[in-house]
């Protein structure tokens, strides 16, 4: 009996909230993941501080369920950051993805979800932190970037590295095209990282 409740329990897929601030095309590759038979995790509810963003269009759609969070309405990120973690974890959430989400947790935050923050970074980090990391390479002038799904730790764009993908730079691109180009990687290895934690956690 206690071999049959253990292969039951290994394969129950682990609940996913997916934070965003805008398209969240990011999303959109992790909602179509999550439909594969075999996938390991489920979009149990996205979360925007966006009240307009489009990535609460395309979870509509899915039928997940949706919070909008203003960070601009708290008086202080603790507040902020605690309806997120309450909605969370009422929602037996086992895994935080940011997808495009345009604010920075608190170390608080990210300690209460050590190991289970994925975040995903169009630069092959360590190399181009922060924002416009695109821009960033153009300038730098490098033959070769892409983009990173790491563990969010306090420190930004700073966590363990879970997968990483190259995108070549073109003499031609602008920070458009070369935008265009990695956002592509993105939506092929995000759902993989995803993958990679939660038959970690299991």
């Amino acid at each position: 009996m206690a071999s049959v409740l253990y292969s039951v329990n290994m394969n129950v897929r682990k609940r996913v909230g997916v934070l965003i601030s805008g398209n969240g095309s990011n999303l959109q590759a992790l909602i179509n993941a999550a439909y594969g038979h075999d996938y390991p995790a489920e979009i149990a509810l996205v979360i925007s501080n966006k009240s307009n963003a489009f990535g609460l269009q395309r979870a509509a759609k899915a039928a997940i369920p949706t919070y909008i969070f203003d960070n601009k309405a708290y008086s202080n990120r603790i507040s902020f950051e605690y309806d997120i973690d309450l909605v969370l974890r009422k929602a037996d959430c086992d895994i935080v993805c940011l997808a495009g989400f345009m604010q920075i947790f608190s170390q608080k935050f990210t300690e209460k979800w050590e190991g289970r923050i994925l975040n995903i970074h169009p630069s092959l980090l360590p190399c181009f932190k922060g924002l416009h990391p695109q821009r960033q390479a153009l300038e730098a002038g490098v033959k070769i970037t892409g983009c990173t799904v790491h563990l969010v730790t306090a420190e930004v764009d700073d966590g363990p590295i879970i997968l990483q993908a190259a995108v070549p730079v073109k003499d031609k691109d602008n920070e458009a095209s070369l935008s265009a180009r990695i956002l592509e990687e993105e939506h092929r290895i995000y759902q993989k990282g995803l993958a990679i934690l939660a038959n970690v956690l299991r």
